[in-house]
C-alpha cells in the first residue's frame, strides 16, 4: 500500500452520532477533510445535540436523504444493525462513494459489505480506540492520534478498489492513527483476545460482586481498590454495542475463553497447592506484557495511570 496525501471529501454521512461517529466528525473537521457533515442518527435528541456542539453541519431525517450525495459514509452503529444499513446504502448511496465503518467485529460486516454492487467501495474498518463513555458529548478529534486504526478488506482485485483501500488507509493516517491490514478472521480471534474477553471478565466480576451477599452493595463503592474500580470502567461501555459484539463474534470469543478458562484453572490449582514458583511466573509474565505495551506507545507508563492524586481518570482507551 502506498501512503497517499491526506484524502479530502466534499461530503461526509455519518450513520450513529455517538462517541466514535462524534471523534471522527471532529477529526475531520479539524483537519479540513471533509466540506460537510451530515448526521444520522435514530434518536432525534442525538442529533440535535449534535447539532449544537458544532459536530455535524445537517441531519437528515432518512438514510436515504443522508447518504445519496455523500462521497464518505462512516457506520458507527452496533453490528447487528449492519446489515439493515447495508440494504439501505445499496439502494441510496451514490456511485464511487467510500463506505467504512468502526465496529471491533469485521466477519459479520465482510459478509454485509460483500452484497453491495461493485460501484460502492467498502473498507471494513476497526479503530482500536474509544472510552467508556457515549453519546455525541463523549467525542474528541484527538480520540484516533498515536492509536491503531484495522482494515479488513473485502476480496475485491478490481483497481478502483484497491485504490478505496488506499484512500481509507491515507483518512485514518490523516486524522493520527496507525494503519494495518488482516482478515477479518484474524481481526476478529485478535480482538477477542485483545478486547472482547476483557470485557466479558469485567461485567461477569461486576456480577459476581453484585451477587455476594455477605458483602454489601456501600462496601464494594467505599473500598473499591484499583484493579475492581478500572473493571467497572470497562464494564460501563455501552451495552447494546457490546452485546451485538458477543451476538456476531461468538468462535472467537468461544475460543479466547477456553483458553482463559485453562489459565484461570492452573492458577486455581497454583493457589491451592501453594504453588509459588508457578504463581510467580505466572505474574512476571503479566509485567513482562505490560512493559511491551507501554513500551509501544498504547498506555502510560506514570503511577496509578496517569491519574492525578485526586484518582481522577481523564479519558482513557478502551
Amino acid at each position: 500500500m502506498t501512503n497517499q496525501p491526506s484524502p479530502h471529501f466534499a461530503s461526509t454521512a455519518i450513520i450513529g452520532v455517538g462517541l466514535i461517529g462524534a471523534s471522527l466528525a471532529l477529526a475531520l473537521r479539524d483537519r479540513k477533510l471533509t466540506d460537510k457533515i451530515i448526521g444520522i442518527d435514530q434518536d432525534k435528541g442525538v442529533l440535535e445535540r449534535a447539532a449544537a456542539l458544532n459536530i455535524i453541519d445537517d441531519t437528515a431525517s432518512s438514510l436515504e436523504q443522508g447518504v445519496s450525495g455523500a462521497d464518505l459514509i462512516l457506520i458507527a452503529a452496533p453490528v447487528g444493525a449492519i446489515g439493515e444499513i447495508v440494504a439501505g446504502l445499496r439502494d441510496h448511496a451514490r456511485d464511487g462513494a467510500i463506505i467504512i465503518d468502526a465496529g471491533s467485529v469485521k466477519g459479520a460486516v465482510a459478509t454485509a459489505a460483500a452484497t453491495l454492487p461493485e460501484r460502492l467501495f467498502f473498507v471494513p474498518s476497526h479503530p482500536v480506540s474509544g472510552t467508556e463513555q457515549s453519546g455525541p458529548e463523549a467525542g474528541f478529534a484527538s480520540l484516533f492520534e498515536e492509536r491503531w486504526c484495522i482494515l479488513t478488506p473485502l476480496n475485491r482485485t478490481d483497481d478502483a478498489y484497491r485504490g478505496a483501500v488506499d484512500t481509507v488507509a491515507a483518512l485514518w493516517r490523516a486524522v493520527g492513527a496507525q494503519v494495518d491490514i488482516m482478515d477479518a478472521e484474524h481481526h476478529d480471534l485478535a480482538l477477542a483476545v485483545t478486547s472482547h474477553l476483557p470485557h466479558l471478565i469485567a461485567f461477569t466480576l461486576i456480577g459476581a460482586a453484585d451477587d455476594l451477599e455477605s458483602v454489601t452493595e456501600a462496601e464494594i463503592i467505599k473500598y473499591s481498590a484499583g484493579g475492581f474500580r478500572d473493571f467497572t470502567r470497562i464494564a460501563a461501555s455501552d451495552p447494546v454495542m457490546w452485546r451485538d459484539v458477543f451476538l456476531h463474534n461468538r468462535e472467537a470469543v468461544i475460543e479466547a475463553l477456553g483458553r482463559f478458562t485453562e489459565e484461570l484453572i492452573a492458577l486455581q490449582r497454583a493457589i491451592r497447592w501453594g504453588d509459588g514458583k508457578a504463581l510467580h511466573a505466572a505474574f512476571e509474565r503479566g509485567q513482562v506484557l505490560r512493559q511491551a505495551i507501554v513500551e509501544a506507545g498504547q498506555e502510560t507508563a506514570s503511577p496509578n495511570f496517569g491519574r492525578d492524586q485526586k484518582g481522577d481518570e481523564g479519558s482513557e482507551q478502551n
